[in-house]
């Protein structure tokens, strides 16, 4: 080969080898202005009223009830946002707090749980079940958000502090209980009390037949319609409407432990007895929990 072929060959090879290191170049900068591939979600986007439905801090025995009490489209009619500053009233054990308070902390909402009253002459074990539910919502603060602790029950002041405040309030299966305490009045004058104008009260409540008579203590733990109505239009609610997303048409109300013969209580014997271990639960457990209304007001603008 000639010195002049040595020198057209070497800078043939030098020339190829830049068109593949442009070539390689170019590929790169194409790569990296294409978009990240989208991470793959697991489930409901975070913060999202489904997300809070199917959280697994929920325990399986609380996702069971989910098909009779219908969570997520109890919340979304009475018209729930993330940002909401919300009152539930004796949330109890926290069933519905759980889905609450994880929503409303990702939306920078805040709820607020108005609890047994505690105190002398408080029952120890409402007294024990305001404690436990504490000290689980503060302990995992991330999860929860700062969850405010205030009070309902006889004797007890304004549930906020201002009052008028509050976008929207749950009473959630308990009206029959403060009926029987005297309460019940109360518990309107207060939710009335605590929400701003235009604010909303939402009620969950074991419904009674309308043509049956209303005890005034509601012993077996369910309440005519007619009659919550009548308490919140007293107070100064006006009626919305209401929805039978827990309507449960198997429930007869005559069952021999009231309400709570029916899951998930299934009590077998008058308070303060032993449990009956002879008794058949099965006539109760194949109608489910209880017939509910679903009712929704409004605090006058």
């Amino acid at each position: 080969m000639t010195l002049l072929s040595s020198r057209r060959a070497f800078l043939g090879s030098v020339a190829a080898a830049g068109l593949i290191g442009v070539s390689a170049c170019n590929r790169k900068k194409k790569e990296e202005a294409q978009p990240a591939a989208a991470p793959v979600v697991d489930g409901p986007p975070e913060g999202s009223l489904e997300w809070a439905v199917a959280g697994a801090w929920r325990s399986p025995e609380e996702k069971a009830r989910d098909k009779w009490r219908h969570p997520m489209e109890t919340l979304r009619f009475f018209g729930l946002q993330p940002s909401m500053k919300v009152v539930e009233f004796w949330p109890g054990g926290g069933w519905y707090t759980d889905i609450l308070a994880p929503y409303l902390a990702r939306g920078r909402g805040q709820l607020y749980v108005a609890g047994f009253v505690e105190g002398e002459g408080a029952d120890p074990a409402q007294v024990a079940v305001n404690n436990a539910l504490k000290a689980r919502l503060e302990s995992d603060k991330k999860l929860y958000g700062k969850v405010e602790f205030t009070s309902f029950g006889l004797g007890s002041g304004p549930i906020l502090e201002p009052p008028g405040t509050a976008d929207m309030v749950l009473f959630m299966r308990y009206i029959h209980v403060w009926m029987a305490a005297g309460i019940a009045e109360k518990a309107f004058v207060d939710a009335f009390a605590a929400l701003r104008p235009g604010g909303i009260l939402g009620i969950e409540q074991h419904r009674l037949q309308s043509d049956e008579d209303q005890d005034p203590a509601a012993a077996n733990g369910y309440v005519q319609e007619a009659f919550v109505r009548q308490l919140a239009e007293e107070a100064g609610f006006e009626f919305v409407e209401s929805s039978d997303i827990n309507a449960n048409p198997l429930d007869t109300k005559d069952h021999p432990f009231g309400v709570e013969t029916l899951p998930p209580t299934r009590r077998s014997s008058a308070p303060g007895d032993p449990p009956n271990l002879e008794f058949d639960h099965s006539k109760y457990d194949a109608i489910g929990e209880s017939d509910r209304m679903t009712l929704k007001f409004r605090k006058p603008e």
